[in-house]
């Protein structure tokens, strides 16, 4: 069964009479009813203020620093902030791992959510526009591919099937192990000074510890051409837990457990952070739906506004 797909891109006016007033209904019924405002996530998040956002929308539209194109509340191809929306003002997410999102070429800029994990995340997100994706081979033993399929596995999986990735000699001496992580681990973590010698005698177990995590933005018809690159063969696939979108842009036809690359991302690390890290969760990650709760609670105002005139 497939549980999700990386949806990003169905435009609002494309969606027939019918689908968009299924659509509204969907999301009034969301917020009017008592027992569905529990079930909506997007009522629980603990997100920093938006007022910026606020501010922003009545001024309306406005210039991208970088290109000078007229945008509202972020350039989706600068991926940076507008004019009105301060970088200072804006959450920041500190994510326990890298995550990559490869773009199909033909999604349109302006309709995909990823830009979203950049803005917030900018740290720990890089999006590469496809075909022109790193060469993951060498780190198959700590990087994992989010993708419905038959070989994929849950996310309290991970730790077990990356172990095997390990085993079949992706890393298979200390030399190996060692070295690369070494320089990189100076790189991301300066502030901690670790003894050497830890580091080694630790490079089997680091081996099993997921560090990067992979996202397609497509449209779920596009999505055949990236999952079968030769690139990407050979990486563990995660299927997510089903929950319901909340995405304005959903595919005709699709069903609604196919979510936006955004929510994607955030269920992710949600079930990561309970699962892998054991940890509680106290809304870590939920101002990567910062600017998606905002323009949720837009495009709903609007159908309301729309639907009683």
């Amino acid at each position: 069964q497939l549980t999700m797909s990386l949806n990003s891109s169905t435009l609002l006016n494309e969606e027939n009479t019918q689908g968009a007033k299924r659509n509204t209904e969907c999301l009034e019924s969301l917020l009017q009813t008592p027992s569905s405002i529990q079930n909506n996530p997007l009522q629980q998040l603990q997100l920093a203020s938006q007022e910026v956002l606020e501010k922003a929308k009545k001024s309306g539209r406005s210039k991208c620093p970088r290109c000078n194109s007229s945008r509202m509340f972020y350039c989706y191809t600068c991926l940076v902030p507008v004019e009105t929306v301060p970088t200072k003002e804006i959450p920041t997410v500190k994510l326990p791992l890298k995550i990559d999102i490869i773009k199909h070429p033909n999604e349109t800029d302006g309709k995909s959510t990823a830009v979203h994990a950049k803005l917030l995340a900018p740290d720990d997100v890089t999006i590469y526009k496809y075909p022109c994706i790193p060469e993951y081979e060498e780190k198959r033993h700590e990087i994992a591919l989010i993708f419905p399929g038959p070989n994929s596995v849950s996310v309290k999986d991970i730790a077990f099937h990356l172990q095997k990735y390990s085993k079949k000699g992706v890393c298979f001496s200390d030399d190996d192990c060692s070295r690369e992580p070494l320089l990189k681990q100076a790189k991301l973590e300066p502030e901690e000074e670790k003894n050497p010698n830890e580091c080694i005698s630790s490079s089997r177990s680091e081996a099993t510890r997921l560090k990067k995590i992979i996202f397609i933005d497509s449209t779920w018809n596009q999505t055949n051409k990236i999952i079968t690159d030769e690139r990407l063969q050979g990486l563990l696939q995660i299927e997510l837990k089903t929950r319901k979108t909340c995405f304005w842009r959903h595919q005709k036809g699709k069903p609604d457990t196919y979510l936006s690359t955004i929510e994607a991302i955030y269920y992710f690390l949600v079930d990561y952070h309970q699962e892998i890290l054991k940890e509680s969760y106290k809304g870590q990650y939920d101002n990567l739906l910062f600017f998606f709760s905002f323009m949720y609670t837009l495009i709903k105002d609007a159908k309301c506004c729309a639907g009683k005139e």
